[in-house]
């Protein structure tokens, strides 16, 4: 029975290892009205989003894209147009849907000239427009085939508006308050739009908090892993709550510290420790399973890595200097829940399961599994 149990955990693991070995891909949009009318909206597109795996698939280098054909290149431009076409909707109201013109252009992320071959590629579409006189507000939304995150940054003169919204598959975002942009005629329009539109602080804080927990259930699989190997080390209260409490603190910390930009390490350094740290706490479950307080150590160590990895997926959002506080509060909290929650399955998993049948049914088989995917990650990310 043993064996067979073993047996199934590990074919588990197996099926999963190449999980979300790669960031999840999001899409940026980027929106600034100006007085007279004039707008310019920019959608940023990684050229695999459309994938299925999109998440198991590496970004485009530059010098896969030199080494494409003409005729490659223009298949590229027309997918990700029509996946711009297919997947995001814009509306000025009180006007309805409307239809952006966008101007494609390849380069690098957040328009960055391609130069380095080992540099990632982005299609990013202008759209230059004038807002009609009358128009009260901008809203985006996607659809529900959709499978990534859109990103609204919204300004107003150049100046960032405070609230961050994140949309996911068929979200609307917030109402844009466009009163008086258009014309003066928007201005007797100003009812029509809900005075909240604009947002702040709180709606950031809520609405980042969601995207936190998501990057760990069920986005984070290298990170649940991570916990989940705290939780087999010991089942008893003290022992988890100080190591998840260890690891919260640290990786807060460096959360903290990149997203602030104080501090900047490479995710080609980043990535491999994250994979690495998973397979040495799977490992000492096996080989040292008596808890001391030299796990602490270890655990804070790695948790300042794995705060580094979720500075990463904050710093692809270019959070505005007025959105950063609350947005970093809000994504750290989420980050929290979604550890929390990856505890509370396991313990509604396990705990039925006397102590000396856990220790084999459990614990080795499941940490040996946890190990191979680490180390598996490790050197795909090493060599990739």
């Amino acid at each position: 029975m043993i064996h067979v149990r073993s047996t199934l955990l590990l074919a588990f693991v197996a099926a999963t290892t190449g999980l979300l070995a790669h960031p999840v891909p999001e899409i940026p949009v980027r929106s600034d009205f100006a007085e007279g009318g004039k707008a310019s909206i920019k959608v940023e597109i990684e050229p695999r989003v459309w994938l299925e795996t999109a998440d198991q698939v590496p970004q485009m280098t530059h010098a896969q894209l030199k080494a494409m054909s003409p005729a490659d290149r223009e298949g590229l431009m027309e997918k990700v147009k029509q996946y711009a076409k297919d997947h995001l909707e814009f509306y000025f109201l009180p006007l309805g849907q409307v239809t952006p013109v966008f101007e494609w252009k390849v380069g690098g992320e957040m328009e960055k000239q391609l130069v380095a071959d080992d540099q990632f590629v982005a299609v990013t579409g202008t759209w230059q427009t004038n807002v009609p006189s009358g128009i009260a507000g901008y809203q985006i939304k996607s659809s529900e085939k959709c499978k990534v995150g859109i990103y609204i940054h919204n300004f107003l003169n150049g100046k960032a508006i405070e609230r961050l919204n994140v949309l996911f598959p068929g979200e609307s975002s917030y109402v844009l308050d466009l009163t008086g942009v258009g014309g003066q005629a928007a201005g007797k329009m100003k009812g029509s739009i809900d005075a909240n539109t604009t947002g702040g602080g709180w709606a950031t804080f809520t609405n980042m908090m969601s995207q936190g927990f998501v990057h760990v259930v069920p986005m984070g699989l290298d990170h649940i892993l991570f916990v989940l190997g705290l939780f087999l080390m010991s089942r008893a209260v003290r022992p988890l709550l100080l190591q998840v409490t260890m690891f919260t603190i640290a990786h807060t910390i460096t959360l903290g510290l990149a997203t602030l930009g104080w501090v900047s390490v490479s995710g080609d350094i980043v990535e491999p420790i994250i994979a690495g740290s998973i397979a040495v706490v799977a490992l000492e479950n096996i080989f040292h399973p008596k808890y001391t307080h030299w796990r602490l150590l270890i655990v804070f160590a790695f948790g300042l890595i794995h705060g580094l990895g979720f500075a990463g997926a904050l710093s692809d959002l270019q959070m505005p200097e007025n959105s950063l506080l609350s947005g970093l509060l809000g994504f750290n909290v989420g980050v929290e829940f979604g550890q929390l929650a990856v505890i509370t399955g396991a313990l509604l998993l396990t705990f039925w399961i006397k102590d000396q049948p856990y220790r084999q049914w459990v614990v080795i088989p499941v940490s040996l599994g946890i190990a191979v995917m680490g180390v598996y990650w490790m050197v795909e990310r090493i060599v990739g």
